[in-house]
C-alpha cells in the first residue's frame, strides 16, 4: 500500500484543498451537535438523556438525507469530470423531490406523534415526557435543511467545498447564540430548556436554506437551471435510483442499526447513565472522525472526477490506495491524540463539565478506551465504503459490506449482552464497535479486485 504514496507533483496540496474545507465543515456541524449537548446537559443528566433518546429518530432522518447526498455525489463528481452541468441539475432535482417526500413526511409523523415515537426509544417516562417537545420542533427544521443540503452537496461534488464550510459556519454561530438565549433565558427572554434549544436549532436551518436561497441563482460555475431541476427527467431518476438506492437503503438501515443499539441502551437498567455517557462518547466520535470524514468526502471528489475524465483501472486503483492508506494513518493519528486526551483532559475536564459521576464516568471512559482502539480501522472503513467505493459506482457491495457487518454481527452481539447476559459495560462496548474489525479485511478484497471501478455517466442517456 505504501508504494502507491508517491503522487504526482502537487497531488497532495490538491488533496489538502480539497479536505481542509470538508473538514472544517464537519468540525462546524460536530461543534453545533457539541453546544447542544454541552448546554442542554447545564440543565442536568435527565435533559441530556432525554435530548439523546430524541436525537435517535432525528439522526436516522440526518442518515437517510446523507444517503441522497452520497448518490448525488456518485453521480455529479463524474458529471463534473466530464463538465456536463445539465446533469448535475437533473442529479439535484431527483435529490429534491426524494429528499422533499422524507423529510415532510418524517417531520410530519414526529410533529403529531412525538410520545409515541419518544416511546420506541426509551421506556423511561419523564425522558419521553421532556423529550417529546424537543422533537416536534427540531423534525421541522430538516425540511429547510434537506433543500440546502443538496445544493452544498453539489457544490462539494464539484470542488467547491468551500461554500458549505461558510454556510455552516453562520448556521453554527446563529445556533450557538440562541442556545444561550433560548435555554437559559438571557437578555430578556424566557428560559425555555430543552425546548428553546429547538427552537434555535429550527432558526438555524431556517437561515441555511434563505442563505442558499440567495447565493445560488447568482453562482454561474454551475448555473441553475429550473427547467432541469423541476422536471429531471425519467432517464436521469432511473440512473439515480441504480445508484443512489444501494446508498440510502445502506444509510437508513445503518442509521436504524445504531438507532437499535442506542434503544438497547435505553432499555438497560443502567439506562440513564448509558445514553448520558453515549451521549458525550457520540460527540467525541464525531470531533475524532472529522478528519477521516474530510479525506473521504475528498476521495468521493477525487476518484469520481478521475473516472469521468476517463483514467485507466490501475490508475484509479492505485490513486484509492494511496487515498485509504492515508486515511488510516489519519485514523491512528487522532487515536494516540485520544490516548493523551482521555486521562489529562477527558476525565479531570470534560466530563465533570456535563455532569458524569459514578457509574455514568466509569461508562464514559470504558467507551473511549473501546473506542480509540478501533479509530484506525473506522476511518480506513469510512473512507473505503462512502468514498472510494461509491465514487467508482460500487454502491451495492459497499451496502453489503457496511449493512452485514452491522447487522449480523455488531448488533445482535449488542442485543445479547447488554439485555440478555448482562455482561459488563467494557464486552457490550466492544460489541457496538465490532463491525469495524469485519469491514476492514473484507473491503480490502474488494478494493483489489477493481471491480468497484466504474463509469456511471453513460447510462442516463
Amino acid at each position: 500500500m505504501f508504494r502507491h504514496l508517491h503522487r504526482e507533483p502537487g497531488f497532495y496540496k490538491r488533496l489538502f484543498l480539497l479536505a481542509l474545507p470538508l473538514i472544517l465543515q464537519n468540525l462546524i456541524t460536530t461543534s453545533l451537535g457539541f453546544v447542544d449537548t454541552f448546554m442542554v446537559g447545564m440543565l442536568g443528566q435527565n435533559e441530556l438523556s432525554a435530548v439523546t433518546a430524541a436525537n435517535t429518530p432525528i439522526y436516522l432522518l440526518q442518515i437517510i438525507i446523507l444517503g441522497l447526498l452520497s448518490g448525488l455525489s456518485v453521480l455529479a463528481s463524474q458529471y463534473w469530470g466530464k463538465g456536463d452541468t445539465d446533469s448535475i441539475n437533473r442529479c439535484m432535482g431527483v435529490s429534491l423531490y426524494a429528499g422533499l417526500i422524507i423529510a415532510v413526511s418524517v417531520a410530519a409523523v414526529l410533529f403529531f406523534f412525538p410520545l409515541h415515537v419518544m416511546a420506541l426509544v426509551t421506556n423511561n417516562d419523564l425522558l419521553i415526557e421532556l423529550g417529546a417537545p424537543y422533537l416536534r420542533i427540531v423534525g421541522l427544521s430538516y425540511i429547510f435543511n434537506t433543500i440546502s443540503s443538496v445544493y452544498i452537496g453539489m457544490q462539494r461534488s464539484t470542488e467547491n467545498p468551500a461554500m458549505g464550510m461558510i454556510v455552516f459556519g453562520i448556521s453554527m454561530l446563529t445556533n450557538t447564540g440562541l442556545n444561550y438565549i433560548l435555554i437559559f433565558g438571557k437578555f430578556g427572554a424566557p428560559a425555555l430548556g430543552i425546548t428553546g434549544a429547538a427552537i434555535a436549532t429550527l432558526t438555524s436551518r431556517v437561515l441555511e436554506f434563505v442563505i442558499v436561497a440567495v447565493y445560488a441563482p447568482r453562482y454561474r460555475r454551475v448555473p441553475l437551471m429550473l427547467r432541469l431541476l423541476l422536471r429531471p427527467g425519467g432517464a436521469m431518476a432511473r440512473s439515480f435510483l441504480k445508484y443512489a438506492t444501494p446508498v440510502l437503503v445502506n444509510e437508513v438501515l445503518w442509521g436504524l442499526g445504531v438507532s437499535v443499539m442506542t434503544a438497547v441502551m435505553g432499555h438497560m437498567a443502567i439506562s440513564t447513565d448509558m445514553l448520558a455517557a453515549h451521549a458525550i462518547m457520540g460527540n467525541i466520535d464525531k470531533f475524532s472522525t472529522v478528519a477521516c470524514f474530510g479525506i473521504a468526502g475528498a476521495t468521493a471528489v477525487i476518484v469520481g472526477k478521475r473516472i469521468g475524465e476517463g483514467a485507466g483501472r490501475e490508475e484509479v486503483y492505485s490513486l484509492g490506495c494511496c487515498l485509504l492508506t492515508v486515511s488510516f494513518g489519519v485514523g491512528l493519528v487522532v487515536s494516540v491524540c485520544l490516548a493523551v486526551l482521555l486521562p489529562t483532559v477527558f476525565i479531570p475536564y470534560l466530563y465533570p463539565l456535563f455532569h458524569l459521576e459514578g457509574l455514568a464516568l466509569e461508562i464514559a471512559v470504558t467507551m473511549c478506551v473501546v473506542y480509540l482502539f478501533m479509530l484506525p480501522l473506522k476511518a480506513f472503513d469510512i473512507t473505503n465504503i462512502t468514498g472510494l467505493l461509491r465514487a467508482g459506482g460500487d454502491s451495492r457491495m459497499a451496502s453489503i459490506i457496511d449493512l452485514s457487518c452491522q447487522w449480523v454481527i455488531a448488533v445482535p452481539l449488542t442485543f445479547l449482552t447488554a439485555l440478555v447476559f448482562n455482561a459488563p459495560v467494557a464486552v457490550v462496548c466492544l460489541c457496538i464497535q465490532s463491525e469495524n474489525v469485519c469491514k476492514c479485511p473484507w473491503g480490502i478484497l474488494r478494493l483489489r479486485s477493481r471491480k468497484w471501478i466504474n463509469d456511471v455517466t453513460g447510462e442516463d442517456t
